[in-house]
C-alpha cells in the first residue's frame, strides 16, 4: 500500500511539472498535496515548513534533481536556513513574473507569503529578452526542470505567459500561498495595539485573504499601481509608436526555417527597409522577432505611414488622443502587422499567418506610445499606527517602467524585488525604520542606471545583498533628511541629522507634549513655561484664528479639512495681505499646491522662513488621520502667523487692508526687522555666541523664534535678525537649470542649489548625474557654477587653465 501511495504521489508531482495554465497547476498543486495528506494549518505557513514535506515525500528523480537546485539555492547564508524573516507576513499584489520571483524570495527567507492576483489566467504571450543574470538565477531556481526548453543554444529570450507558469510552479513547491480573482483595494489600519495591518480585498468574503494580517505589503500589479502613498512621474520623449502582435505557431517546417530576429534598426540595416516600403508601404523605424510559442514582433512604425494605411484614423497633436481605441482602425492594424510579419520572415505566399488571442478573446494585437515610461519618486513607505508597522514597497514596472524590448523591463525588475529582498530582511532584524528606508531608496537611485555590462560579472554569487550584484553599492547615499517624509508613525524617533545616524529608542506622541528635536515640527507647547499656560495661548490663537475665517465660511471646530487643504492658513494670509495672494484661485482638492503658495508666502513676503525640513514635516502630519497629530502641526503654523499680523502694529494692518495699498514700505515693523541692516555687529557677535552655548550649537528652534517676536521688545533688532538667519533660510524654489518651479516634493539640493533630479546633467555629454558622481567647475573670472561628469570636468579644467595662460 506505501508503494502505491509513493507511485501516485511521483505522478501526480509528473502532472504538476507539466500544467501549463494558471487553474491547471493551482488545481494539480492541490492534488499533489491531498494525495501526501499536507495540511497547511498543522505543518505551518512559515519556514519553509511545505518545502520540507515536499522534499521528504517526493522521491523520483525528477523532483530530486529540483531539491538539490532549491537547497543550494536555499543554503545562501542571507537567508539564514530559512529563519530569516520566520515571524513575517507578507502580502503581493500582482501575480506577474517579478511579483512571482518576489515571493519566493520570501519564501526562501522563511516568511508566509501570499499572492492576490485579479485575473484567473496567464494570458501575455509577449517574449522576453532575458539579460544573462536572469537566465543563471532561472537555472539554478530550476527552471528547465518544468521546461526543458528554457535557454537552450543561443536562445535568450521566453514569453511572460511561460515565465510566469515555471515561476508560479516554484512559488507553489515553496509554500507560497496564491489566489486569482482577488482585487487589492486598500490597506486597513489597526485601530487599536491589539489589531495589526489587514487589507481591503474583492471579493470581501474571501476565506483566506479578508482576515489576513501582514506587516509587508508589496506592489506588483504594473503601472497602474494600486497601492496609495506612491508618486509617479512620466519621461516622455519623441513619439515613438509601438506595435506588438503574437502569431500562433504551429510548428510547421516552414515556420521552423524562419530566422529570428533579435533586434534590427533602420539606421543599420537601411536595405532591409527600403524594399519594405517598397513592396508594403510600411515604413518602419526598427523591428524584432522572436519564436516561441508564439510568434512574436515588436515594432516600430512611422505615423505617417500608419495614417497612409488607415490604420490611425485622424492626425492629432496629443498622442493620447492618436492611439486612442475610437481613432485606430483595428482591421486595418491586423493587415498592418500581417504584412510586416511575412516580409520580415520571408514566407511563402500561401502561408498565412494566425493571430493568437489575448485574455478578451481578440487577436493578440497592440499599438502603443514607446515613450510614455513611469517611475515612482520613492520605492519604500513605512506607516506606523498603534505600535505596528507595515513596510509598503513597490517591484517591477510600478516601481521603474523601463523599455523592455532590450531586456532592460525583466532585468531590472529582477534587481529591484532582490533589492526589496533584502529591505524585507532588514525591516524583519527591527532595524531603525529610517534606516531601512535611507538604504532602500539609495539603492534605488542605482537601479535605473544598471545595465549587464557595468553590474558585476560573477552571477552565480548574486544574492539578495546589493553589494554583490552592483559595481558600486552605497547604502547611504540619501540622507535621512531627505527620506524622512517616507516615514508616517504616531512615535518620533530621535535623529542625529548631522551624522545621519538614527538613535534607536523612541518617545511616544502624546497629546501634551513630544521631544523636541531641531530637525521636527516645533512643539507649539514649548511657547510658554507651564503647560496650563501653553494651552491657554493656544485657545487664544485658535479663536483668533476662527474669527478671521469664519468670514471666509471655513468652519474649523471639530473639522480637521480646512487645515489639511491649507484654505485656512491661507484665508488668514488674505485678510490681512489681500495683495499677496488670490484666495479663490485656491483648490481644496490640491492641498500640496496650497501649501506650496503659503510657504512661499511666509519666506519671500512675511520673512517667516521655515526650512524644507519642517515644511515636509507639517505637510506630511497634515495628511495624517490622526485629529491631535493635525491639531499640533497646525499651531506651529498659526502662531507665526499670529505674531507676525497680530501684533503690536495690529491696526495698521487692518488699516493698510481696507486701503488695499500693496506697497510694503508702511507694514509692520516685523517685516523691516529681517530687512533693515544690523550696525551694531557686536551684538551680533554676542547674541550668536549665547545661542549656540544654550542649544549646543544646534540651530535656533521655530519656537524660540515665535516667543521671541510675541514678546514685541523692539529694541532688539539685531537678535531678530541673528534668530532669523540662524533658521536656515530657504533656499530659492527655481531650478539652478531649467529655473522652472520647484515643489516642495521635488526639492534636489547640489551645492546649496535648487534643482530637479532630471536637470542634474553632465554640462558637456547630459549624462546624467548623482551626488555620488559629480564634480563642480568654478569659472575663475564670471564665477559661474557648472557641473560635469569626472572625465569632463578634467577636460574642462584643462580648457579654463589654457585661456587663462593665453589672457596673461
Amino acid at each position: 500500500m506505501p508503494t502505491d501511495i509513493t507511485n501516485t504521489s511521483d505522478e501526480l508531482f509528473e502532472i504538476f511539472v507539466n500544467a501549463q495554465t494558471f487553474k491547471t497547476i493551482l488545481h494539480s498543486f492541490d492534488d499533489l498535496c491531498q494525495s501526501i495528506r499536507i495540511d497547511r494549518k498543522i505543518i505551518g505557513y512559515g519556514k519553509r515548513s511545505l518545502y520540507k514535506v515536499l522534499t521528504s515525500k517526493l522521491t523520483s528523480w525528477k523532483s530530486k534533481s529540483l531539491w538539490t537546485k532549491i537547497d543550494k539555492r536555499g543554503s545562501q547564508k542571507e537567508y539564514e536556513n530559512g529563519n530569516a524573516c520566520a515571524d513575517m507576513k507578507v502580502c503581493i499584489v500582482g501575480a506577474g513574473p517579478v511579483g512571482l520571483r518576489l515571493a519566493i524570495e520570501c519564501a526562501l527567507l522563511g516568511a508566509r507569503c501570499i499572492v492576490v492576483e485579479k485575473r484567473d489566467r496567464f494570458s501575455r504571450h509577449n517574449v522576453l529578452h532575458l539579460w544573462p543574470y536572469i537566465i543563471t538565477d532561472l537555472r539554478n531556481l530550476g527552471a528547465k526542470v518544468f521546461y526543458g526548453k528554457f535557454a537552450t543554444g543561443q536562445i535568450e529570450h521566453i514569453s511572460i505567459r511561460q515565465l510566469q507558469c515555471i515561476l508560479l510552479k516554484i512559488a507553489l513547491v515553496l509554500g507560497v500561498e496564491i489566489y486569482s480573482n482577488v482585487t487589492f483595494i486598500d490597506v486597513i489600519e489597526p485601530i487599536s495595539t491589539q489589531q495589526a495591518w489587514r487589507a481591503h480585498f474583492k471579493p470581501e468574503a474571501h476565506p483566506i485573504v479578508s482576515t489576513y494580517e501582514f506587516s509587508v505589503l508589496i506592489g506588483a500589479d504594473g503601472r497602474r499601481n494600486s497601492l496609495q502613498g506612491f508618486q509617479h512621474k512620466e519621461f516622455r520623449g519623441k513619439l515613438a509608436i509601438g506595435i506588438t502582435c503574437n502569431f500562433i505557431n504551429h510548428h510547421t517546417r516552414e515556420e521552423q526555417n524562419f530566422e529570428e530576429i533579435s533586434g534590427v534598426a533602420k539606421i543599420y540595416n537601411p536595405q532591409f527597409f527600403s524594399e519594405l516600403q517598397q513592396q508594403t508601404s510600411i515604413d518602419l523605424e526598427n523591428i524584432v522577432y522572436y519564436k516561441n510559442d508564439t510568434h512574436y514582433f515588436v515594432m516600430t512604425a512611422k505615423k505617417q505611414s500608419l495614417l497612409d494605411k488607415g490604420v490611425i484614423l485622424q492626425d492629432y497633436p496629443d498622442a493620447a488622443r492618436l492611439l486612442a481605441r475610437d481613432n485606430v482602425n483595428s482591421t486595418q492594424l491586423c493587415k498592418f502587422a500581417c504584412e510586416a510579419a511575412q516580409f520580415a520572415t520571408k514566407c511563402s505566399t500561401q502561408f498565412a499567418f494566425e493571430f493568437a488571442e489575448d485574455h478578451h478573446g481578440a487577436a493578440d494585437v497592440q499599438m502603443f506610445d514607446f515613450t510614455s515610461l513611469f517611475h515612482a519618486v520613492n520605492a519604500s513607505r513605512i506607516i506606523e499606527r498603534n505600535g505596528k508597522q507595515i513596510l509598503m514597497l513597490l517591484v517591477g514596472d510600478s516601481l521603474l517602467e523601463s523599455f523592455w524590448p532590450t531586456g532592460s523591463g525583466i532585468g531590472l525588475g529582477f534587481f529591484g524585488l532582490f533589492d526589496t529582498a533584502w529591505s524585507i530582511l532588514k525591516f524583519a532584524k527591527h532595524e531603525h525604520p529610517l534606516k531601512v528606508l535611507v538604504e532602500r531608496e539609495s539603492i534605488y537611485m542605482l537601479l535605473s542606471q544598471s545595465t549587464p555590462e557595468n553590474t558585476k560579472n560573477n552571477h552565480q554569487l548574486y544574492s539578495i545583498n546589493p553589494a554583490t550584484r552592483y559595481q558600486n553599492s552605497n547604502s547611504k547615499s540619501c540622507t535621512i533628511d531627505e527620506i524622512r517624509y517616507l516615514y508616517d508613525s504616531d512615535s518620533i524617533p530621535t535623529i542625529d541629522m548631522n551624522n545621519n545616524h538614527v538613535i534607536s529608542n523612541k518617545s511616544n506622541r502624546t497629546p501634551t507634549r513630544r521631544t523636541q528635536s531641531f530637525k521636527q515640527a516645533p512643539s507649539p507647547l514649548s511657547l510658554s513655561s507651564s503647560s496650563s499656560d501653553g494651552n491657554n495661548q493656544q485657545e487664544t490663537v485658535f479663536e483668533w484664528c476662527e474669527e478671521i475665517v469664519n468670514s471666509y465660511n471655513i468652519n474649523i471646530k471639530n473639522n480637521s479639512k480646512s487645515f489639511q487643504n491649507c484654505l485656512a492658513f491661507c484665508a488668514i494670509v488674505h485678510y490681512y495681505r489681500p495683495d499677496l495672494i488670490n484666495f479663490k484661485s485656491l483648490q481644496p482638492d490640491r492641498p500640496i499646491s496650497n501649501f506650496q503658495i503659503l510657504f512661499d508666502i511666509m519666506h519671500n513676503q512675511l520673512s517667516l522662513p521655515l526650512d524644507r525640513k519642517l515644511q515636509n514635516s507639517l505637510i506630511l502630519s497634515m495628511k495624517s488621520s490622526i485629529e491631535e497629530r493635525i491639531r499640533q502641526s497646525s499651531i506651529v503654523i498659526l502662531q507665526l502667523l499670529y505674531t507676525h499680523f497680530h501684533h503690536d502694529h495690529h491696526e495698521q494692518q487692518l488699516k493698510q487692508r481696507r486701503s488695499s495699498t500693496p506697497s510694503l514700505e508702511i507694514s509692520s515693523p516685523t517685516l523691516q526687522k529681517s530687512k533693515k541692516p544690523i550696525d551694531n555687529t557686536n551684538n551680533i557677535n554676542t547674541n550668536t555666541t549665547n545661542n549656540n552655548n544654550n542649544n549646543n550649537n544646534s540651530t535656533v528652534k521655530v519656537s524660540a523664534l515665535v516667543a521671541h517676536y510675541s514678546n514685541g521688545d523692539t529694541s532688539s533688532s539685531a537678535n531678530n535678525y541673528n534668530l532669523i538667519n540662524l533658521q536656515s533660510e530657504r533656499a530659492p524654489t527655481f531650478c539652478f537649470y531649467c529655473k522652472e518651479k520647484v515643489s516642495i516634493q521635488d526639492w534636489f539640493v547640489v551645492e546649496k542649489n535648487v534643482l530637479h533630479v532630471k536637470c542634474f546633467k553632465c554640462d558637456t555629454c547630459h549624462l546624467q548625474l548623482r551626488k555620488t558622481n559629480y564634480q563642480v567647475l568654478i569659472e575663475p573670472h564670471t564665477g559661474k557654477i557648472s557641473f560635469h561628469c569626472r572625465y569632463h570636468n578634467l577636460n574642462k579644467q584643462q580648457k579654463v587653465k589654457h585661456k587663462t595662460k593665453q589672457k596673461i
